[in-house]
């Protein structure tokens, strides 16, 4: 079995225009992703490649190789931004396994979210996704 590669690294042209999102495009992979501003625009294209990434080694599909930075012509109103994508957490994020972990509380705050039948698991996954931005 072939060994997964574990980061990637694909040009995607940033395109501006007045009063629109910033749309990306992944010329290699022929997709497509917006932003609000560049961070979002940014994370949007992360997000983007490790997705359709994640499903060409799943579909065991050949992963096309990105075009060098020098290659990619742009108009006036575009960038060549470098985008990466670290595999292993997008592969765990795939996988809905669920894992035990331990964590301590103070007493009284196990007391006061036992009293509102809080469910810990619950909780703290919502609280590390909005920890780590994710969805």
């Amino acid at each position: 079995m072939k060994k997964k590669t574990d980061r990637y690294f694909y040009p995607a042209v940033f395109s501006y225009d007045p009063d629109q999102e910033i749309s990306v495009v992944f010329p290699d992979l022929d997709c497509a992703t917006s932003g609000e501003n560049e961070d979002d625009a940014f994370l949007s294209a992360r997000e983007l490649l490790g997705c359709v990434l994640c499903g060409l080694e799943e579909d065991g599909e050949e992963i096309p190789s990105p075009t060098p930075l020098c290659n990619i012509n742009v108009e006036t109103n575009e960038r060549v931004v470098l985008i990466d994508v670290y595999m292993p957490s997008v592969r765990e994020r795939n996988n809905n396994r669920s894992v035990n972990r331990t964590v301590t509380l103070p007493a009284w705050l196990n007391a006061a979210a036992l009293e509102h039948n809080l469910n810990f698991s619950q909780v703290l996954q919502e609280a590390l996704m909005q920890k780590l931005q994710t969805n």
